[in-house]
């Protein structure tokens, strides 16, 4: 692939010094990042001939338009760099953990008196002991459902003085230990806090131990009660210790890593062994590994996994060795706060055995996977064809696009547009519509803006696809298949006023799908149709429509909660327009503004320290 002369001139002046680069496309998005010890030699690797053997790097070379560099101190500084980097931007080209959205953690708030237990998706640095990350928040509450009975933890913002008259419901359930009754005091509920901690971290035997010991000593004592509470205790967690797998007495806490792959799709499963004891598992996807070696995507895992995880175990046993294995050894040993972290490849005995069972049980994973995506992409297909029978519709329904209207007596509406391509929703063209021209609670006006401006898009994008130079919106510049409207004839009627005025009426079918008896409306039909109750058709149907009235109730309370957050900014002295915008972008919501540190709020553009600690008093 032949430089650019824009390209040549960057690839002449790289310097021969650490650090990451940036590969951009002609919009300037970032579609690469990578590191290297030398910059120049590494760069202009790519554009040797014998780079473009990989097909994945002949594309990706082949959409290059721009190069941006960073130099950094040293090896270490960059793999770091190159990790935030690939975090902020998640280009096209790297690989990276599939729906990487922030993960679920369970967050022990220990700085407080009285340590709550919550769930989080953000690590900051406030003095709470965090333990993650989950692949699902359903993981999270099962493993939080067992914690509660064992260990009744605080949930409540009360402010605990042990003087309350009376105790909330969780207390009479036996899930809560109320200390705001002074049923017990700071000391005992922070230690019961400490034996939770130590419970995720698989250190059960110590806990178990004191336990024994304190139910003897109150049976002694008389205390009957609490030590039948104890025994009840120390039943669960046996109960829970028993369907953990004993590795080894004296093993050394360990994660345990394998990778299958099959036709470019890529999991990744963890052991997880604390304390001689596999005390839990959970698999992870990967994308845009299609053309990567097995060692550069569990290199590429590794890293990704490790940024975000709570807790770093002294080993991490792997299958083979992995590509920049030193340097990740010192990331991870620097990161863990102890001792070096081990990166060990066994070849025989226990730990072998355990990397050959995590492997089987990726290879396992990845086929129930696909088994399901393999019948999801059948039942989708039928669904299709069900509901182009029902309709008589000539082309199959590639796309499908669904609207709806949400708001709150006509204040803050908002419309939504959500698309499905193949029964699949497509969120990347998702859109969302600020009613402008309409007051009040007005439905009916209300689609008929959203609709029009939407086809008002599609115009346009046609327009400007005949004038070099200009961008096109992908979500405009296709017509739908199929287009559905939230609602009955009302909603109908003014959704085909819309395709008559653009001349679109032969184009476009058009249904309404009221959802009390779940009939399609359809334009010049007396009747309504019915698909069957339980066929596939109705279903991805009923799909579509909660995915468009999910989106539109989000942006909606989005909208009322901007303008809630700009009102409770605004009153901030040294808080303008431009500011408040700045933090909204940056942190996306009011709870996450509260939340960051002084330090984090002084990061955003325009934010001094000054006016950051003004912002953490006000919002406090």
């Amino acid at each position: 692939m032949v430089a650019t002369e824009h390209l040549k001139g960057i690839l002449d002046n790289l310097p021969s010094k650490p650090g990451c680069y940036l590969m951009k496309d002609e919009d300037g998005k970032v579609i690469y990042v990578g590191k290297a010890v030398n910059l120049r030699n590494r760069v202009r690797s790519y554009f040797h001939t014998s780079a473009q053997k990989n097909k994945r790097t002949r594309q990706m070379v082949g959409r290059i338009s721009d190069l941006e560099w960073i130099v950094v101190g040293s090896e270490l500084e960059a793999l770091i760099l190159e990790m935030n980097l690939i975090k902020k931007y998640r280009p096209h080209f790297n690989v990276r953990l599939k729906d990487d959205k922030r993960y679920p953690y369970i967050k022990v708030h220990w700085n407080e008196d009285f340590p709550k237990v919550t769930v989080t998706r953000r690590m900051i640095q406030d003095g709470s002991r965090y333990f993650g990350p989950y692949t699902s928040v359903w993981a999270v509450h099962q493993t939080l459902d067992i914690l509660r009975k064992i260990f009744p933890y605080l949930t409540c913002d009360r402010e605990i003085t042990g003087h309350d008259a009376r105790a909330c419901l969780y207390y009479d359930i036996k899930l809560c230990s109320a200390p705001c009754l002074g049923k017990v005091d700071r000391t005992t509920y922070r230690l019961m806090i400490e034996d939770l901690c130590n419970f995720l971290l698989g250190r059960t035997d110590p806990i178990v131990s004191r336990m024994r010991l304190e139910m003897t000593r109150a049976a002694e004592e008389l205390q009957y009660e609490h030590a039948a509470t104890l025994r009840d205790q120390i039943r669960a967690i046996e109960n829970v210790v028993e369907r953990q797998k004993v590795v080894s007495s004296d093993y050394v806490d360990s994660d345990v890593i394998a990778l299958a792959r099959e036709d470019g799709d890529a999991c990744v499963q963890v052991f997880f062994v604390r304390s001689g004891k596999l005390i839990g598992r959970d698999y992870f996807l990967l994308e845009g590994a299609e053309e990567s070696s097995d060692q550069g995507v569990l290199s590429e895992f590794i890293k990704q996994f490790y940024d975000k995880a709570s807790v770093i175990p002294a080993q991490v046993l792997l299958p083979y060795d992995v590509e920049e294995a030193q340097i990740i050894r010192q990331w991870l040993s620097q990161k863990s706060g102890n001792d070096l972290v081990e990166i060990i490849v066994p070849h025989d005995g226990l730990q072998q055995d355990l990397v050959q069972m995590a492997a089987e049980n990726a290879v396992d994973t990845l086929q129930a996977l696909r088994a399901q995506w393999q019948a999801d992409s059948h039942k989708q297909e039928q669904a299709l064809a069900e509901v182009q029978s029902a309709l008589e519709l000539d082309n199959p329904l590639n796309r499908i696009e669904c609207y709806d209207i949400s708001n709150t007596q006509g204040t803050a509406a908002v419309g939504s547009m959500v698309v499905f391509a193949q029964g699949v929703p497509k969120k990347k063209f998702y859109r969302r519509f600020n009613i402008r021209s309409v007051d009040g609670p007005d439905d009916f006006a209300s689609m008929e803006e959203v609709l029009t401006r939407r086809f008002n898009r599609w115009k346009a994008a046609h327009e400007i696809a005949d004038a070099p130079g200009k961008k096109v919106d992908q979500s405009f510049a296709m017509l739908p298949d199929l287009l559905i409207v939230d609602g009955g004839k009302g909603q109908l009627s003014r959704a085909v006023r819309v395709l008559e005025k653009y001349d679109l009426r032969d184009k476009v079918p058009v249904v309404g799908l009221a959802k009390q008896k779940e009939e399609l409306f359809v334009a010049d039909r007396t009747s309504p149709i019915q698909l069957p109750a339980r066929s596939q058709g109705l279903y991805l149907l009923q799909r579509i429509r909660d995915e468009a009235h999910r989106f539109a109730i989000t942006s909606h309370r989005k909208l009322r909660t901007k303008q809630g957050i700009a009102s409770r900014l605004d009153a901030i002295p040294g808080i303008g327009p431009a500011r408040r915008i700045s933090l909204l972008d940056h942190f996306g919501s009011i709870n996450d503004i509260q939340e960051a540190s002084i330090e984090e709020l002084a990061a955003v553009r325009g934010i001094t320290p000054k006016l950051a600690k003004s912002i953490k008093s006000h919002l406090a």
